[in-house]
Parts: C-alpha cells; structure tokens; sequence
C-alpha cells in the first residue's frame, strides 16, 4: 500500500459538509466544526486542518496547531511545538495506515508534539512513539497529555 496523502484542508463550506461524515462531529467534538465556521472567510485562508481523501470522500482529519515557545510547559528546551487535536478516521478506513499517516507528517516538521487523546487511544498514540506527560494539575487542568519529542529535546521537570 502506498503512503496515504496527507492534505491541508481549505476552509470552505464544502469541507463542513464533509465533516458531518465524522462520528464526532457534534457536541464531543462541536468546538472542531466552530473552528472550521469561525474560520470561514475565503478558500485560501490559514487553515490548521490537515485530512486524508480517498476518492472524493474524506476519511481521516486533524487539527494541527503552533504553539509558541514563550507558551511552552511542556518541553526542555522551551521552544515552538505543535498541539494535534481531534484525529479521526472513519470506521470503515480504520487500521488501514491513514491515521498512522496523519501522525508522521506532524512529525515532519521536527517540531515537539503535544496531543490530549480520546478515552480508549492510548495504545495507539503509544505505537507512534509518544509517552505520557509528567501530570502538572495546574497545567494539565484534568487532561493526561501525551507528547512526542524529536531528538534533542526533553521533557520540562514539573
């Protein structure tokens, strides 16, 4: 099978549409589609949504956004990292690598990787090499955070 590939998703009306296809697409994951709304201005605005199509039909998505060093709690140095939210690949496209593809072209920017999974992903975070954060209750504020760091960073001591 060849690697899936990962697109950037235009911020348009048309993908909405395409993301009532998603099993969390309403109240769990609503702050997704408010983002995609709020965020609807022209085709070629600054979109953090990346997605995987086949055919015409999107079958994998995520969010993918910088977080700036100077906002950084999480890594040693304190640097740029990217926080990946709300991954999802519907049922029938599942363990066929599409997910798996999401996550490396995250890590091909080289950057930190901060993600907050959903109840029942921990094993699959953990097969694409990322570690839970030490727990910070005033930072982690109830989420158990998982992180990937590229070499030569760490994790900050809490």
């Amino acid at each position: 099978m060849t690697t899936p590939k990962v697109e950037k998703l235009l911020i348009n009306y048309k993908t909405l549409e395409k993301f009532k296809y998603f099993k969390e697409y309403g109240n769990q994951e609503l702050s997704m589609l408010e983002d995609l709304q709020n965020n609807i201005v022209e085709n070629d605005s600054e979109s953090p949504f990346y997605g995987i199509y086949f055919g015409n039909n999107l079958v994998a998505r995520m969010s993918l956004y910088t977080v700036k060093a100077k906002y950084d709690k999480f890594f040693e140095p304190p640097q740029d990292y990217l926080e990946l939210w709300k991954l999802e690949v519907l049922p029938a496209y599942r363990d066929q690598g599409y997910g798996k593809a999401l996550v490396d072209f995250a890590k091909s920017y080289n950057l930190p990787i901060k993600t907050n999974p959903r109840i029942n992903s921990h094993s699959f975070w953990e097969k694409m090499g990322f570690q839970k954060a030490k727990y910070d209750m005033e930072r982690d504020l109830g989420n158990n955070p998982l992180i990937w760091m590229p070499e030569g960073v760490t994790e900050k001591e809490v």
